[in-house]
């Protein structure tokens, strides 16, 4: 599936001044994760079990 068939939603922590832009499209296997501000990059993918245990470890440090 490419990027621009994803419905993207932009984090609740990205910054309201447009820097810090992070987006998430959830699949129903995979998390992709891309950069608004960069969209020539191309976005990064991974597991639902693998963004559980991304999630997890960030909370914990909040």
């Amino acid at each position: 599936m490419s990027g621009t068939q994803l419905a993207w939603f932009k984090s609740s922590y990205s910054g309201t001044a447009g820097d810090n832009c992070v987006e998430v499209a959830v699949t129903e296997q995979t998390i992709h994760v891309r950069d608004s501000k960069d969209l020539a990059r191309r976005p990064f993918a991974v597991g639902r079990r693998g963004w559980a245990r991304f999630v997890s470890f960030v909370a914990a440090r909040d």
